[in-house]
């Protein structure tokens, strides 16, 4: 009879000890899982922050004589495939389309309001207007903190990357559903420089 309690214990003592390790792999992985969708967060505010600049720009530089019509509506049209709001559900960092869809449309309006900063270039007159010198200023900032939070986001998804590809939290991480962050990658053809023709 004591042996039996004993075994008992010790099989009850082991369920502890092992759910106590599950559980707190779990939420190493969680918390880990977090800070991705923080930064996720980050990285979509300062989207928004250009989302919402752009109107002003557009409007700034439309009261320019002959200004290109096509370059303005490449800017429009970009803005409009990012949608009325940058926000998207935080599974969308696991998921590989929503993430690439995000990235393709987000790099198809900085690409697009790169045209149109080279096309103002021949415009001296847009050049001196302290509006769109200040939308301008605004723009380069928010393009930079957009860099910044990309990168330190992708610092965080591949941490938690790691945390969830090692054994034996890939075991947990597949049990529980728990899929790896998606990481923002460069622009295509980013490695070549924009072509500048002002003939």
């Amino acid at each position: 009879m004591k042996k039996g309690l004993a075994i008992l214990l010790v099989i009850i003592v082991l369920i502890i000890l092992i759910a106590g390790w599950v559980v707190g792999k779990y939420n190493m992985m969680q918390r880990a899982q977090v800070d991705v969708q923080n930064q996720f967060a980050q990285v979509q505010a300062a989207y928004q922050r250009r989302f919402d600049l752009i109107p002003n720009l557009v409007e700034t530089v439309k009261g320019a004589a002959n200004f290109e019509r096509g370059t303005l509506e490449a800017v429009i049209e970009a803005r409009s495939k990012m949608g009325g709001s940058i926000q998207l559900p935080k599974e969308a960092i696991t998921d590989p389309n929503a993430f690439a869809n995000l990235q393709q449309a987000a790099d198809g309006l900085s690409s697009a309001l790169s045209r149109l900063m080279v096309v103002v270039e021949r415009y001296p007159e847009l050049k001196a207007n302290q509006n769109y010198l200040n939308l301008q200023e605004q723009l380069e900032g928010t393009e930079n903190r957009i860099n910044q939070e990309r990168r330190v986001y992708n610092d965080e998804a591949a941490k938690f990357n790691k945390i969830i590809v090692v054994v034996p939290n890939v075991i947990l991480a597949r049990l529980f559903n728990i899929r790896e962050a998606e990481l923002f990658k460069a622009a295509e053809a980013a490695e070549q420089a924009p072509a500048v023709n002002f003939n």
